[in-house]
Order: structure tokens, then sequence, then C-alpha cells
């Protein structure tokens, strides 16, 4: 009888369809064609205008060779075009590879020959960069279209056509091509390895729509909501994002450099109610002049993700009025895959022990099959004591395809059947994931383990502190010891034997840094502090004295 079930129930146009976030933008065309789709500057634009702006520029792709798998690179700011591109790029039926625009040029050309890229997108602030990536090439030099944002003065123009040029040559009516499977691939992201050539992961239609519900279901997203756009478009492609406004047709407000003022300017104007960020994003929020911070009177709601970001952070931001959530994920696994779903008991602690609660890095998304902490000796699942560390790993569809032209590091980081993060965690008795460190971070002093983010975390609570990272440093008698980097606030000066203080009243003696170095950390474009070039700090023979 069960096998009747298997009879003559095939797949066919009529009862499947391949997913594939493509659908969303065609939805929110037909359905709210009059809904704002884009703000940016003077450029306001609908979701019928930007359906046929992204048809135009997959049209014109196509008529210059754009076809199946063809990798088309853009190296942009978060800008209109940037986000036409998510779309246009894999309806002519290529793959969307957002560049860093924090790397050199070394590294965009590696990327470009790499993911041999046939269309370059540009734009004039990255002008040296970009010109000196195209003469390093080694394979093919691919067509550059420039963007001339009005917005932005200097640099000049290096392609062979501009965006609404290419735009014109392009057909209103283009049908664009829909996946032949699911799996097919939509984007190309490079991991920001800080050793060797970094990894070109791989992403399907199939997880980028899922990812992109995921962030409306996971984050309690109302329809039509106004996200501003603080997070870079390039990482991750944005978590998704791009791929979400649509499908919630929502109101993209486009934000071509973070600062402050322009960031709580936009949520009053515009009544932003999401936005996403890394830590440090949250932390200029936080301290920004309260003259600026001000006039707030709706709800406004944003995601905070980084390894462990600390409460203190968390806790800031409730006190300006905003809801935050906190979610993790990394590159391989389409920007968030877990949440910190919060829990009704939780409103009745204190706002610091919130802060401490919602810091983890929780449990997994609704769309993502599976989240847990294993032993890597015997890989087999840490008890939940909030003791036992392991290493973080994911398996579902919110996982890459894998890594571009590398089989081995995608064998080794799918072993035994659940993608490796490499970051270490604990479990709490009620299953919430709390990272303890990155495999390389863990300082190991006198055969003790020493989590640099736990030390960071009460660092981060001193009333001086902007940014906070903690690395380790060769010792003779322990074989290495905690070093401390500190950001301070402006006109800050407190003394190395006050922090030495302040970290003896809070942890144990043997966790507290030998030496307190000040001075602005190095960061990533996505805020992300840059350990290994502090670690090479911490090793010069003057780093601890």
């Amino acid at each position: 009888m069960g096998k009747a079930y298997l009879s003559g129930l095939d797949r066919n146009k009529a009862n499947f369809a391949a997913l594939t976030p493509l659908s969303f933008l065609s939805r929110a065309a037909d359905v709210f064609p009059h809904r704002t789709s884009i703000v940016y500057g003077d450029r306001r634009y609908n979701w019928g205008q930007t359906f046929e702006r992204c048809r135009r520029i997959a049209s014109a792709l196509q008529k210059r060779g754009i076809g199946k798998g063809d990798t088309v690179a853009a190296i942009l700011p978060n800008i209109p075009e940037m986000l036409e591109l998510h779309f246009a790029v894999p309806m002519s039926g290529g793959v969307l590879n957002t560049l860093n625009t924090r790397l050199d040029a070394e590294a965009i050309a590696f990327m470009l020959d790499h993911g041999e890229a046939k269309v370059l997108f540009t734009d004039r602030e990255f002008t040296r960069i970009v010109e000196k990536a195209l003469t390093l090439l080694k394979g093919p030099k691919p067509l550059v279209v420039d963007i001339d944002d009005s917005l932005f003065e200097g640099g000049r123009l290096l392609g062979e056509i501009d965006y609404e040029a290419l735009l014109a040559e392009g057909d209103a009516d283009f049908e664009s091509l829909p996946p032949d499977d699911e799996w097919d691939a939509i984007a190309l992201n490079y991991t920001s390895g800080t050793t060797g050539n970094p990894k070109g992961v791989v992403y399907h239609h199939r997880g980028a729509y899922l990812n992109a519900i995921n962030n409306i279901v996971s984050w309690g997203m109302p329809p039509h909501s106004v996200y501003l756009w603080t997070l870079p478009m390039f990482h991750c492609n944005g978590w998704c994002f791009p791929w979400t406004v649509a499908a919630n047709a929502g109101v993209n407000v486009c934000l071509r450099r973070i600062d402050p003022k322009s960031v709580f300017d936009l949520i009053r104007a515009e009544k932003v109610s999401h936005f996403c960020g890394a830590p440090i994003v949250h932390g200029m929020l936080i301290n920004a002049d309260p003259a600026i911070q001000s006039g707030i009177s709706h709800q406004v709601s944003a995601l905070i993700a980084g390894a462990a970001p600390p409460a203190s952070i968390i806790e800031g931001m409730e006190r300006l009025g905003i809801s935050i959530t906190h979610v993790y994920g990394l590159t391989e696994t389409y920007g968030p895959a877990s949440v910190c779903s919060k829990q009704g008991e939780w409103e009745s602690e204190s706002l610091a022990r919130r802060a401490e609660l919602n810091a983890r890095q929780g449990v997994r998304s609704l769309l993502q099959e599976g989240i847990d902490v294993i032993d890597t000796t015997h890989f087999t699942p840490v008890p939940h004591d909030g003791q036992t560390m392991g290493e973080i790993v994911f398996r579902g569809n919110i996982v890459m395809k894998g890594y571009l032209k590398n089989e081995r590091a995608t064998q080794e980081c799918f072993a035994g059947g659940w993608f490796r993060t490499g970051d270490l965690a604990v479990i709490d008795p009620d299953g919430y994931i709390k990272i303890k460190d990155r495999s390389k971070d863990v300082i190991i002093s006198g055969g003790e383990n020493i989590s640099s983010i736990e030390v960071e975390d009460v660092l981060y609570r001193h009333k001086d502190v902007l940014a906070a990272a903690v690395v380790a440093a060769p010792d003779e008698k322990w074989g290495e010891v905690p070093c401390a980097f500190l950001e301070l606030r402006e006109g800050a000066h407190p003394s190395q034997e006050e922090f030495l203080e302040f970290c003896r009243a809070h942890m144990a003696r043997f966790k507290v840094p030998k030496k307190f170095i000040f001075g602005p950390l190095p960061k990533t474009s996505t805020g992300k502090i840059q350990k290994f070039i502090l670690r090479e700090a911490a090793r010069a023979t003057d780093a601890i004295g």
C-alpha cells in the first residue's frame, strides 16, 4: 500500500519549482509595484521600477555574453546598483561575486582571476585599487562597467561603459532565466583568510531563498519593513538581506558610508525599522553624541553578529531604546544561521543579566537543520553543562555548496557530515550555545586554557574602553600569556595599573593580561578586529615588558 504514494506522482511544472530568491522580486513588482523599494539621497524607486531595471541589466549582460555559471564581480558600496545586481546577475544566469571594498589590489586581482570574472562593476571611489588590480591579472581582463555616483566626488571612470548606458542596452520585458536546479550557484563570496589565499565560498539558489525567508521569520519582520544598509552588501551578500527585503516588499535605505549622524538622521527621516551590523557599528552608535541620538519615537530593531559581541554592547543599545537580537554564522553559512531566540522569562531579569543571556550564539534558526557543539577527538556532542568546550558545527540547507576549485578544503570542512566552523563553544543547560573562542585564539598559559573572548568581555565593561582584543604573547615562564590591546574613548588616559586592578577584581588572576597596549585597533571592513596583526605585535620583543 505504501508504494502507491510513489506511483505516477512525479514532479512536473504544475507542482514543482526550483527555489530561487528571484521569485521575490517578481512578486513584489506584481503585488506592490508602487511601494517604495529603494531610497538613496534624492533617488527613489518603487518595486515596479526596480524590477524593470534589474530585467534590463540582466538582458544587457546576456547580450554581452553572460550565461549560465559565468561570474560577474562587483566592488561597490551600499548603493542602489549593488542591490539591483543581486537580482540582475542571477536573472542572466550568472553568478554574483561581491568584492570586499577594503581589500588591496593583489587580493582583488586574485579573486577576479580565481573566479574567472567576465564582467566587473566598479565605483569611482575604488579607482586606485581596481586600476592596479587590473594590471595584475593573469587571466583575461573582464568587461569593466562604471557606476558614476553623484554622491561621491573624486576618482575617475575606468570602464568601457557606464551602468546606465549598459542598462539602456537591455530589454524591459526580459524573461529571467530560472535555475535548472535550485542547487545551481547564485553567488561567490571570498573568505577574509589571514594566511594564504582566500577561499571562494559558493552559494546556491536554494540556500539564498531559505536564508532570505529565515531572516524574516527569525527576526519577526512585519511586512514592508524599512531596512537601513549599515551592513556591507559585499559581506555574505548582506546576510541575504537584498533578497529578504524583496520578499518582505520592504524599503532598502541605502547608505554609502557609515557615520553615526547619518544613521540616526536616516532612522528618524525614513522611519527605519531594522538594521544590522557588527559590534563595532553598534559601539559607534552607543558612543555617539547624545544630541544626535535623540528624537527616535518609533520601534527600531537591530541584529548584531560577531564571534561574541560583548554584553555591554547589547546593554548599551537597549538603553538607546533599540531592540537587539544576536545572530551567529559565517560566510560558509550565508551569514546568520543561528539566533539567540529570546525567552519570555528573560524579561524579568535585570538589564545586565538580559544582555548576558542575549550575547550567546543561541540555537539553530528555523530553516537551518542542525547546530551542535562536538568533541573534536571523538566527534560526539558535548554535555549541556556550560563548561565542556567543543567545536560548533552546522548542518542543513543554509550551508554553502563548498569552496570553489578547492576540493580538499571542502572535504575537510564537511568531515563527519557537519560543517566545521573552527569556533570553540560550550552548551548551557538550556541548550543555548556560547562561543568561548576561535580554536586559534585560545591562550594556553602554564597548561591552563584562557578564553580571549571571556577576558575581552570584562574589558568592555570598563567605562573608557571602545574596543578590546586579547591575544597570546610569548612568555619564558608560562609559555604564553594574555596581552590586551585597547582602543579608548577620546580624552581617556587610564594607567596600566588601573586596568590591572580592574581585571583582578573581575576574573581569576591567571587570566589577567600581563600588559595593556593602547591605540586604534586594526579592523576589517565589516568591523571585525584583525587579531592576526595584533598577534604579530604581541610577539615583538617589547610587547610584554
